[in-house]
């Protein structure tokens, strides 16, 4: 049974808006009814899941396309589908786990140590000397 717009924003928690944007960005997709309506297949309540838990994680919906892109539009993806999606979503989701790890650990040690002269931080970059090594946070990104 096909669900309307308004079911599937119900089913997930979000807002009809949300639906028709996830829509256009092409990670769910429609049919329309006789009457020109859009109806969704049921597998559109597990890629919008996964796109509310997605974002709740910082991840974008760009990512969010990339992972989707091999699925089929309509019906639901196979057990190897969902398969390759995750495996995809844990390697991702462990380099950013390894990113946090080293930003809280660069914190702790900042606000740890007592210094307060900040000459000991390992965030501190006197005169930009790090500009030379590229943009943004580099030692953590080096770490």
């Amino acid at each position: 049974m096909d669900l309307s717009v308004g079911q599937i924003a119900e089913r997930c928690g979000v807002n009809v808006s949300a639906i028709h944007f996830y829509e256009r960005k092409g990670l769910i997709h429609s049919s329309r009814s006789t009457g020109n309506q859009r109806r969704f297949g049921r597998e559109a309540i597990r890629r919008v899941s996964i796109i509310k838990v997605a974002q709740q994680l910082g991840i974008s919906l760009e990512e969010v396309a990339e992972v989707f892109e091999p699925l089929p539009k309509f019906g639901a993806p196979s057990k190897a589908d969902w398969q390759s999606v995750a495996e995809q979503w844990q390697q991702r989701l462990q380099q950013r786990i390894a990113k946090l790890q080293r930003l809280k650990d660069s914190l702790t040690g900042c606000i740890g140590c007592g210094c307060l002269s900040m000459t000991a931080c390992p965030l501190y970059n006197a005169n930009d000397k790090l500009a030379e090594q590229g943009p943004g946070p580099v030692i953590l990104e080096r770490s």
